[in-house]
């Protein structure tokens, strides 16, 4: 059943909690799942076997990918250029030099941008998965995630990104010690229950931050 009343508005906005997954309809489950777990390390996991159709799950960074076996793989639009502007799914990376040299060793085209503000850079790399859905890697987190004038909180920015912001900040002698445990502390509200945390994390590493 579709439901097509009422507008935006009302009581609020729905009570989600994080991003699961994403899914992608495929030519060929086989040939996306090699790209999905080759080239960006997902995992695969077991799919309920109550489907009657043919995918693939996969997991890592905290996100699944699902792959959808296309019933119609001809239908499917063909590559087309790079454009940074299309639809896409960004992963933060901690060394671009690194994405870029193993691009090239797999003979993957792509694109390269960076974008300024207030002095800091971030650099992105585009690239097409085998059916031209977009792929962007980037070094986002070097900016800072602030909600414009009048919005409610940002909560995905949580006890490990404010974890971050105060050792950058202790680095540039801005913070003392003694203040980052009270500024943890308001962060630590946004983090995900007991129960949530014993989900299944495949290959999760903690972000760090160096004093240079």
């Amino acid at each position: 059943m579709v439901n097509t009343a009422g507008s935006y508005g009302g009581n609020g906005v729905l009570p989600l909690a994080s991003l699961n997954h994403i899914s992608i309809v495929c030519r060929s489950v086989e040939e996306s799942l090699r790209f999905y777990t080759d080239v960006l390390g997902f995992v695969p996991i077991r799919r309920p076997g109550s489907f009657n159709f043919d995918g693939a799950w996969l997991y890592n960074y905290g996100i699944g990918i699902h792959l959808l076996q296309s019933e119609d793989p001809g239908s499917l639009p063909e590559k087309t250029e790079i454009n940074p502007k299309d639809n896409h799914i960004s992963f933060q990376c901690e060394s671009m030099v690194a994405v870029e040299r193993r691009l090239k060793e797999l003979g993957i085209p792509y694109v390269q941008r960076c974008v300024e503000e207030g002095g800091i850079n971030v650099d992105q790399i585009f690239f097409h998965d085998p059916d031209g859905f977009m792929i962007e890697i980037c070094n986002c987190d070097n900016l800072p995630v602030i909600p414009l004038a009048g919005a409610a909180p940002v909560m995905g920015v949580c006890k490990r990104a404010a974890a971050a912001i105060v050792k950058q900040q202790q680095c540039n002698n801005t913070v003392p010690s003694s203040a980052a445990p009270a500024v943890t502390a308001a962060a630590a509200q946004c983090v995900p229950s007991a129960a949530a945390t014993q989900a299944i994390r495949v290959g999760e590493e903690a972000a760090h931050i160096s004093c240079a």
